[in-house]
């Protein structure tokens, strides 16, 4: 890979494989570039591998075969602190420390970028503090800084992770599943905030969802996983009922037809 090549790519993913002890094959022969600054919706039917595909890009899935780069650095073991320095993760269940304020779980987002002793003693300097207070005026939640996480609804809780995985000042994002336990307003609210970061910082996004209206609505570039392998690869303009019926069909019916409820979206 050249120079400039490296630093236009998030992502190269060359030949990579995972299955796991149950002899289950949740990723076969994956070959993928992924631009820096994109937004990029991974879709897919439960079980397909999406989830595996997402956690193998920051290590927390291991592969066993082929190679992942990140930014040029090979995504093994001993790269994992750089790794994850600049790939940031927001979860499905927000993976909160409930009993902790708002503004301490943002600021966990910069023990990546502490000492060890400082990440064991959760010791935070003033411009860490500072770049959380802007952090949580961006994601609307200024007057709840000081409140216990799990107080908060499942929307706010949600926007809480962004500002924690923004205070990792990352090049990545990636979402599982981001707005799967959210309302409607809540899920809008959610996409949208990514989409600004993505617009706005520049920040490549990388997220898997369920719902096909939202990636059509989101995302520059849809990547559709079946049975773990990569079947859709493109823009969301060029997401019509045929490319439904590859993503969604079940293994094994080599005559797939889209799900009725998905023709919708074709």
């Amino acid at each position: 890979m050249q120079p400039q090549e490296r630093a236009m790519l998030a992502f190269r993913l060359t030949h990579v494989c995972k299955h796991y002890d149950n002899g289950h094959q949740a990723l076969k022969d994956i070959n993928l570039d992924i631009e820096a600054g994109s937004f990029v919706v991974i879709l897919g039917p439960s079980g397909a591998g999406k989830s595996t595909l997402l956690r193998s890009l920051n290590g927390l899935e291991s592969i066993q075969g082929g190679e992942i780069l990140f930014d040029g650095v090979q995504v093994v073991p001993r790269n994992l602190r750089h790794v994850r320095s600049g790939v940031a993760m927001v979860f499905q269940q927000f993976n909160l420390v409930g009993r902790l304020s708002v503004m301490t779980n943002v600021l966990t987002g910069r023990l990546a970028r502490r000492s060890w002793l400082g990440s064991l003693l959760h010791l935070f300097r003033r411009d860490d503090v500072e770049l959380a207070t802007r952090l949580l005026a961006r994601v609307g939640l200024t007057e709840r800084a000081w409140q216990r996480a799990d107080k908060l609804s499942g929307g706010q809780q949600q926007r809480v992770g962004i500002a924690r995985a923004l205070a990792q000042q990352p090049k990545v994002i990636l979402a599982d599943e981001p707005v799967a336990s959210l309302d409607p307003l809540a899920t809008e609210e959610v996409m949208a905030m990514l989409a600004a970061i993505n617009r706005e910082d520049g920040i490549t996004v990388i997220l898997n969802l369920h719902q096909v209206d939202l990636a059509k609505r989101f995302a520059d570039r849809v990547i559709g996983v079946n049975a773990g392998s990569i079947v859709f690869d493109g823009p969301p303009a060029q997401l019509d009922r045929n490319a439904l019926a590859h993503i969604y069909q079940r293994e094994g019916d080599a005559h797939a037809q889209p799900v009725p409820a998905l023709l919708a979206y074709a």
